[in-house]
């Protein structure tokens, strides 16, 4: 029987090979928005990895919208020519498509790297900035709170990321990811526990998706028509009163109303009190109940880590399409090494193909030179 993970599908206009992408991942390795060769080193690894598309970290749209100051940023044009040179080297030898996830940290912004500790750094310290948000409510009570965002504030922030999906399309790339999960500005107003506003911004759930659809309405008409748009969301704050599985199949209904090309669901991230129930798939109940409420492809993350676990929610129709972030580190080959194991193809770079084990001698797709 042929394997489900590695069949072809189309996000919008855009054919993937296979259901194996690449989730955005966080290298806090950039300078004053640049990305840098580690960069270089770290996208060309994985555009060599034979999944289906490669999705570059939460990339912010606005210098305050960094998580820290090592963030990549895609705001000035010292960040577009940085960026352009690390997409021209990665796409001379490899022509698997690339994503881009836009971002503002909101209140979880102007934090250390997290191998310094990743706390706070508040303003006017070294490295820190004064955070914004829906609401001045900090996300830790000993923390600097935000600046609660005003009407100029958030045509700001919403052009903001129009302007950097207008650079996302100058550099050619195949796809935008806004994104909306793991308690970043977005997600905060989407949640009761973070917006607190008693405009028509914050209230009843109607009124707390506004802003995010806003900015997808605006990145959609930023973005070349027919290139997939798609939304990273949290299903759940998994905290008692917070963003609900029910409220995110709604939101998700909206942005597939309004032409969103797939969704990705994740988890969490509001709020330190949160009680995740960790463990291999524990996200996917989350991705099942919305792709059972939408038709547009639905991306299934954490967690999964094994070959048959991969099938299996692509197989029985949990998701459409798996993510991996901290697997395919750890294994940058992730995805050969599943292809070999379900009977299923990949590509390889032509450098590689003697590196094909002879008792899978139909692993690598060949490819077809230009």
């Amino acid at each position: 029987m042929s394997s489900k993970l590695f069949t072809p599908m189309r996000v919008g206009s855009l054919e993937l090979e296979n259901r194996v992408v690449i989730a955005p991942m966080c290298q806090y390795s950039a300078e004053d928005g640049c990305m840098t060769d580690w960069h270089t080193i770290h996208l060309g690894s994985l555009a060599l990895s034979g999944a289906a598309l490669l999705t570059i970290e939460a990339t912010a749209v606005a210098p305050e919208g960094r998580i820290s100051y090592a963030d990549v940023g895609l705001y000035s044009d010292e960040n577009e020519a940085a960026m352009r040179r690390v997409l021209e080297t990665v796409r001379r030898w490899s022509d698997m498509p690339i994503a881009v996830q836009l971002a503002h940290a909101g209140r979880k912004a102007s934090v250390e790297i997290p191998w310094k500790g990743g706390g706070q750094i508040r303003p006017g310290m070294p490295g820190g900035w004064q955070t914004e948000a829906p609401s001045a409510v900090p996300f830790k009570e000993s923390e600097n709170p935000p600046t609660a965002l005003d009407r100029a504030g958030l045509a700001r922030v919403r052009n903001a990321f129009a302007d950097a999906a207008k650079r996302a399309a100058r550099l050619g790339l195949d796809a935008v990811q806004i994104h909306a999960a793991h308690g970043y500005l977005l997600h905060e107003f989407l949640s009761p526990l973070s917006n607190h506003r008693s405009d028509e911004y914050g209230g009843p759930l109607e009124n707390r998706m506004r802003y995010p659809l806003e900015v997808f309405d605006a990145v959609r008409a930023a973005f070349p028509a027919g290139q997939p748009v798609t939304v990273r969301v949290s299903g759940t704050d998994w905290v008692e009163g917070g963003w609900t599985i029910e409220e995110t199949i709604v939101f998700a209904r909206a942005l597939e109303a309004r032409g969103c090309d797939a969704i990705h669901i994740s988890s969490g991230g509001l709020s330190p009190v949160q009680r995740i129930p960790v463990g291999p798939s524990y996200q996917v109940p989350l991705a099942r109940a919305v792709k059972a409420a939408v038709r547009m492809p639905v991306v299934a993350v954490g967690l999964i880590t094994e070959f048959e676990q991969a099938e299996a929610i692509v197989g029985t129709g949990d998701a459409d399409f798996v993510a991996l972030a901290r697997a395919i580190l750890y294994d940058p080959h992730w995805p050969w090494h599943a292809a070999a194991h379900l009977g299923g193809k990949v590509r390889a770079p032509n450098q590689y193909l003697r590196s094909q084990p002879r008792q899978y001698k139909d692993l690598f797709a060949i490819r077809e030179e230009d």
